[in-house]
């Protein structure tokens, strides 16, 4: 792991308590994963949450599923959505 690599990840543990593990985890999940499927986007989105200890509303979780499944939605628009 490059010392970028490492940074990014302690930054990762530090604000959002999640591990690299946990990351490569979910990483692995979505390789394949179709992000025109509304429950597979909503999955991740429950996942990532939950993860994160951030939760996340139903009303933000549909705003955040059809933004990505339409993909009518860059991500700063859906970092944005997050700090909300």
């Amino acid at each position: 792991m490059s010392g970028f690599q490492k940074k990014a990840f302690d930054h990762l543990q530090k604000k959002a308590n999640i591990s690299p593990d946990e990351i490569f985890k979910v990483a692995d999940s979505v390789k394949n994963a179709d992000f025109k499927d509304e429950k597979t986007v909503r999955n991740l989105v429950k996942q990532l949450s939950k993860m994160a200890g951030k939760p996340v509303s139903k009303e933000k979780e549909d705003k955040i599923v059809k933004a990505i499944v339409e993909n009518n939605m860059d991500m700063n628009q859906l970092n944005q959505m997050f700090k909300k």
